[in-house]
């Protein structure tokens, strides 16, 4: 084990384009169902609805919290019809299945996904039975990462101490507030090499290319 993750016991993974690769192509899905979505709800061109979208992921965490804001969507109107996407291109892996199970500790969920999005993915990847908790989106009350308050709730539903917990995510943003609380932090993905956030502790070009890393220390 590395030696820097050698106290964690809590380990933390977010779901999309961190426990599978970005290549699956499941949020390319995702996100054209969504910019579809935001054309018939909005009424606007293709490109301002994009735009439009692109504003609420970045003031408010997900697109989802802008529509419920400011649009009076449904949650579940629209989480239903975005994730509603081919599993073909995303494959099981047992090594990388094996990699987990054998982090000592619990191993836990944490996705701006909900339940029944965070269910699919898990079976469909043979994931399932690894994980001790999923804290998804309504357990959030859809407030989304990178908000404290969801960081904090998860953290008590779950019993997490942060100076012991470590956290994968494919988004730098959603890693703030964790450094802040004082887990170590792992950014991963296609573009996590290039980063250079302080609050980022540790990177990989995939979960699975850094957990054999610190699995052979």
């Amino acid at each position: 084990m590395l030696p820097a993750l050698a106290h964690v016991d809590t380990w933390i993974f977010d779901l999309d384009q961190t426990l599978y690769p970005h290549e699956a192509n499941i949020m390319s899905q995702v996100e054209e169902k969504m910019a579809a979505f935001m054309v018939r709800q909005t009424g606007l061109p293709s490109d301002e609805a994009a735009r439009l979208r692109d504003q609420y992921l970045h003031e408010h965490g997900t697109t989802l919290a802008g529509l419920v804001a400011y649009h009076n969507i449904d949650p579940y109107v629209f989480l239903n019809e975005v994730h509603d996407v081919s599993l073909d291109t995303l494959a099981p892996d047992p090594d990388l299945n094996g990699m987990i199970a054998a982090l000592p500790g619990r191993k836990l969920v944490f996705t701006n996904g909900d339940e029944r999005h965070a269910i699919r993915l898990l079976d469909h990847m043979g994931m399932a039975d690894l994980f001790h908790g999923v804290f998804h989106l309504e357990n959030a009350n859809w407030i989304p990462k990178p908000a404290l308050a969801t960081l904090e709730k998860m953290m008590a539903v779950h019993a997490v101490h942060p100076e012991t917990a470590a956290f994968f995510e494919d988004s730098p943003k959603n890693l703030k507030p964790a450094h802040e609380l004082g887990m170590k932090t792992i950014l991963v993905g296609p573009k996590a090499l290039d980063n250079t956030d302080s609050h980022v502790d540790f990177r990989g070009p995939s979960l699975k290319a850094f957990l054999n890393g610190i699995e052979h220390k």
